[in-house]
């Protein structure tokens, strides 16, 4: 049976344990509250703007059907590369080629007129006109022979009416042989007539061919082809877009930068860019616009970077990773800045000094990847509580570095 505490040793235990209490709270009130606490540092620091963006093609060329017509082949899919003047696509020209035989066989027709009235027309009309003249000549000798005799009473009156009606007739023909040669002269109406009949044939042709050459949709340009929205069998509407294309030149990135980073941007820094498809390679690029306004609804602002030399694996609309250097200090004193307190409006961090916490006013600098430059207040060697520490001033404290 175990025996039970006398009254003077539950005292003495008490009182021992009393004294432990005691020598325990003394001893954590000279050490202070436990608290991590970062290093303020001396060294390289780097400012960055960091963003996602994407591949964007500066210029884009839409390649459409200008006739009504079934697509009969497509000669090219997305991602092609084109050169100018390559067909991409074919449409049904039977009909556009039976109108091009049509009007070349108008055209053959209206050079052969115009050959056939200066090989025959002319000569034909100049005989005429010889012929004309001579009966004209003939019918007047007649005429004043009739007359003659009429008039001694060996003819009757009868048959000077038919010289005179001979000689009318003939000075008639005359006169339409001389047109007749006159149409048919260089300058006349006849050869005129013909030559417009031949411009008019000409142009029926030209307008068959070039609806001919619709038939055949050919690249303007070189680049690549970005989307393809037909296919072989369906019908083509004027106007309607069958076919995007990048042009080969610049290539450009976009992406959209929280306002507040506005003020670090200005045209002609360097960033460096890597694809989320090919995370390991970088490659260089320059800001060359940044957008007059901003977006409210996103609190953003567009930016745009030129690629002067694009890689290979570079594709519209892939998503890139850009790093933007928008400053560079070579020797900077900087802590991280998650210690420091109040930064948009006066700033300051709780440092750890002698054991005890210490407000400090400071002056930021910089602001790199996680560390901030502070241009005055603090000291390399400097250990300041984080900024999510609540602790008052002149607190006694112990710390601990952050890991």
């Amino acid at each position: 049976m175990t025996p039970t505490p006398r009254p003077a040793s539950r005292r003495r235990l008490a009182l021992i344990l009393l004294a432990c209490a005691a020598g325990g709270a003394a001893y954590f009130g000279l050490r202070g509250e436990r608290v991590e606490v970062v290093t303020v540092e001396q060294g390289p620091l780097r400012q960055a703007v960091v963003a996602s963006g994407r591949v964007r093609t500066p210029l884009r060329v839409d390649v459409a059907s200008q006739i009504t017509a079934t697509i009969k082949a497509i000669r090219v899919r997305e991602g092609d590369l084109v050169t100018p003047g390559q067909a991409l696509i074919e449409f049904d020209a039977a009909e556009w080629q039976a109108s091009v035989a049509q009007a070349r066989a108008s055209l053959r027709q209206a050079e052969s007129r115009l050959q056939q009235i200066s090989t025959t027309g002319l000569p034909l009309a100049e005989q005429s006109l010889r012929q004309a003249e001579a009966t004209a000549q003939q019918t007047e000798r007649q005429f004043k022979r009739v007359s003659e005799l009429v008039a001694k009473g060996f003819y009757s009156p009868a048959q000077l009416d038919d010289a005179q009606r001979n000689r009318d007739v003939a000075a008639s023909q005359l006169q339409a042989a001389r047109v007749q040669l006159a149409n048919n002269q260089p300058a006349g109406s006849e050869v005129q007539v013909a030559r417009s009949s031949l411009e008019q044939a000409r142009a029926a042709l030209g307008v068959a061919e070039a609806r001919l050459a619709y038939a055949t949709l050919r690249a303007p340009v070189a680049g690549r082809v970005l989307t393809r929205s037909a296919e072989a069998g369906d019908t083509a509407q004027p106007g309607k877009v069958l076919l995007t294309l990048a042009p080969d030149g610049q290539t450009e990135l976009t992406a959209q930068i929280d306002e507040k980073n506005l003020g670090l941007l200005a045209l002609g820094q360097t960033a460096q860019v890597s694809s989320d498809a090919y995370p390991q390679a970088r490659f260089p690029a320059e800001l060359s616009f940044i957008a007059p306004a901003i977006d409210a609804q996103r609190g953003s602002v567009e930016i745009r970077l030129t690629v002067p030399a694009p890689p290979a694996y570079l594709k519209h609309e892939m998503t890139v990773s850009i790093d933007i250097e928008t400053a560079q200090r070579k020797d900077a004193l900087s802590l991280p800045c998650d210690s420091i307190r109040d930064p948009a409006g006066s700033p300051w961090v709780m440092l750890a000094r002698d054991g005890k916490t210490v407000r400090q006013p400071i002056k930021p600098g910089l602001r790199g990847a996680g560390r901030c430059e502070v241009l005055e207040g603090l000291a390399a060697g400097d250990t300041a509580l984080l900024a999510g520490t609540a602790i008052a001033e002149g607190r006694r404290i112990s710390t601990v570095d952050r890991k």
